[in-house]
């Protein structure tokens, strides 16, 4: 196995993106793709690595950019100040994922028919309102996401899988929030999951995290065991 990467530009206006694509070059055939969608940071090596550990599953991964070529937040204030734009406009949030869509559809080694997208804390929000705004993709995957309906989706029929795999103790989007998102998705007619891990809180995946105080620390079981349950949801929705 060799995983090759490469850059993708696009754009959205006047706004350079900049994707990062990674695939198993001894692979002959075309591939399921799947979106990693980034936390309120930007595209960062977390993303880059989960698009790698992707193409190692047999799947291109595509660590897209919603803020902008080389943007990335270095503060809680920076990040904040990234991501507040879209959680105020969340159009502009839902056409920065659907122009990510169209870049990975049209990668020469990617099953155009056959896409799924994750994504972490925002990330999470992020692909939630894709499949939200009714886009055609195989499944999503919240890891830890944000949860709150966008106001735009109301009516939408959801047709893609939707997986969240959340802590139960998560101060962001606490239990209240899951109850919200499952009659929502019902409401939907989707086809939902929501797996809930005890003694978890925000960022569980994310092994740098460590402030209790502000609800985000790694745990290793949730992080193991949400990895496992996304490759067996990505197996079902891509056999």
């Amino acid at each position: 196995m060799t995983i090759q990467t490469r850059t993708v530009d696009y754009r959205d206006g006047e706004q350079d993106l900049e994707g990062f694509l990674c695939v198993d070059n001894a692979a002959a055939d075309e591939r399921p793709g799947v979106l990693v969608a980034h936390t309120w940071r930007g595209r960062s090596p977390f993303e880059e690595e989960k698009a790698r550990q992707l193409a190692g599953l047999g799947y291109a991964g595509f660590a897209l950019d919603l803020f902008g070529k080389g943007v990335l937040g270095n503060s809680v204030e920076q990040n904040q100040a990234l991501m507040k734009p879209f959680m105020d406009d969340r159009i502009l949030l839902q056409r920065r994922m659907q122009l990510a869509l169209e870049q990975i559809r049209s990668q020469d080694d990617v099953d155009e028919t056959r896409i799924a997208a994750i994504g972490f804390c925002f990330g999470g929000l992020c692909v939630l309102d894709l499949a939200r705004s009714g886009a055609d993709v195989n499944g999503v995957v919240s890891f830890h996401g944000l949860l709150t309906a966008p106001g735009n989706t109301e009516g939408n029929r959801v047709s893609a899988k939707v997986l969240v795999l959340h802590g139960w103790d998560d101060p962001m989007a606490p239990p209240e929030h899951l109850l919200k998102l499952a009659h929502e998705l019902t409401t939907a007619a989707a086809d939902w999951q929501i797996h809930a891990y005890g003694n978890t809180m925000h960022a569980f995946t994310n092994p740098a995290a460590c402030k209790p105080d502000s609800g985000t620390v790694y745990q290793a079981d949730a992080d193991r065991r949400s990895w496992q349950s996304m490759q067996a949801f990505l197996g079902e929705i891509f056999r």
